[in-house]
């Protein structure tokens, strides 16, 4: 698997020739340009996830992109009339022999007086669990795990506890968009998982890493 990270939480994840985008939004930069692109997940609504204007930019350049993404995000989407397919919660779809899998409902609680949105998880191909704003246990083993560092619904030390939770061989860096050095963010995790088996990578920007 190969993957490209374009700051914050988009990813571009390649596997067996599918080349699959998650969460184009305003915290992330350098993906408008890609082509070739043949699924775009997106977990949930917050602009920092889905940015429509960037979308449709990377739609000008893939039109046969299928978004897949759960029912809040498409009512939002069809407003913008753009086209996307529902894979929520319990769900399951196969994309040129790839398995996606759809695992969880809720984003993260932030405060108790903010509603908490639709948020929706996928796991791909058995391997990748992107958890989108959430600390979801997948309740399955998982190769490789996207690790949300950072945010106002996450502490680094919930990060980790989820981390050692989840117990995946190899986990890297998302939601860090928000930070201006990413610092104890990204020290903190290599110091307290490589010694409990957990491999800790940090993918430099637009640069791809093997895994």
């Amino acid at each position: 698997m190969r993957i490209t990270k374009f700051g914050h939480c988009c990813l571009l994840i390649e596997e067996k020739g599918l080349r699959i985008l998650t969460d184009p939004g305003s915290f992330s930069s350098g993906f408008e340009n890609l082509t070739d692109i043949h699924i775009i997940l997106i977990t949930h609504e917050h602009a920092d996830h889905l940015h429509t204007e960037s979308l449709k930019t990377v739609l000008q350049k893939n039109p046969n992109a299928k978004i897949i993404t759960n029912t809040t995000v498409k009512s939002i989407l069809e407003k913008e009339e753009i086209t996307s397919t529902l894979l929520e919660h319990g769900q399951s779809s196969t994309e040129k022999e790839i398995l996606f899998e759809a695992i969880g409902e809720k984003h993260a609680l932030i405060h108790t007086s903010i509603p908490q949105s639709q948020n929706t998880g996928y796991f791909i191909n058995n391997r990748l669990f992107y958890p989108g704003d959430a600390l979801t246990n997948p309740e399955r083993p998982v190769e490789i795990l996207a690790l949300p560092v950072a945010g106002p619904w996450v502490t680094i030390g919930e990060s980790i506890d989820y981390a050692i939770t989840i117990k995946p061989v190899i986990c890297f860096p998302v939601h860090d968009g928000n930070l201006k050095s990413p610092g104890i963010a990204h020290r903190l995790p290599t110091l307290t998982l490589e010694p409990k088996g957990i491999r800790f990578v940090i993918p430099e920007t637009e640069k791809t890493i093997e895994l």
